[in-house]
């Protein structure tokens, strides 16, 4: 049975690494993926998914204007998988559940759960109410505890408490913490 998954986590968690993974799994049984990423993140190249640990492979991209539905309806293959699925319209979010739902294709969502100011992602949020099944990507903070937060620094490796929800970077511009030192570094 087709269901919608959320995968979630801070950054730096393996989000990309696990999605490369489940879709090789597939590719390895002689089904069909269809990978897919947000536009505007193009840190691997455009319409590429990347992993820190060397992995990589071309994915389609979207943008908010993207009709999922209708790219998964014409795709027809045996899983959709969603790198970066934060940045996910709530329309975009329906679109997954109805290909769920009318179309029987499984649809893997990997991305974060909040933005460096503790904020969910309009596509996050929309996740979190709809998907089928959710798991939690673990990683962990500088203290050893799990991390469930971010923090946004600037080139002088100050933490950041405005600006806005939507900057592309990586380690040079986020750090994952706990709840705690996320507090602390934020003031919060």
């Amino acid at each position: 049975m087709a269901k919608l998954y959320f995968h979630y986590s801070t950054m730096n968690a393996g989000k990309s690494t696990l999605l490369l993974q489940a879709s090789y799994n597939y590719i390895e049984r002689g089904m069909t993926t269809h990978l897919m990423t947000a536009a505007h993140d193009n840190r691997a190249g455009m319409g590429r998914i990347a992993s820190r640990i060397g992995i990589g492979s071309e994915a389609a991209t979207f943008t908010p204007e993207t009709d999922l539905f209708a790219e998964i309806e014409a795709k027809r293959t045996d899983c959709t998988f969603i790198d970066e699925a934060q940045f996910l319209t709530e329309a975009q979010v329906w679109q997954l559940a109805r290909a769920v739902d009318d179309l029987s294709v499984p649809v893997m969502c990997y991305g974060l759960r909040v933005d460096f100011q503790g904020r969910l992602f309009p596509g996050s949020a929309a996740l979190l109410a709809l998907a089928d099944e959710m798991r939690e990507v673990r990683t962990i903070c500088h203290c050893g505890k799990k991390a469930t937060m971010v923090v946004r620094k600037d080139d002088q490796g100050r933490v950041l408490t405005e600006g806005a929800q939507v900057q592309i970077g990586g380690n040079e511009s986020y750090v994952s913490l706990c709840r705690r030192h996320w507090r602390e570094a934020t003031g919060g």
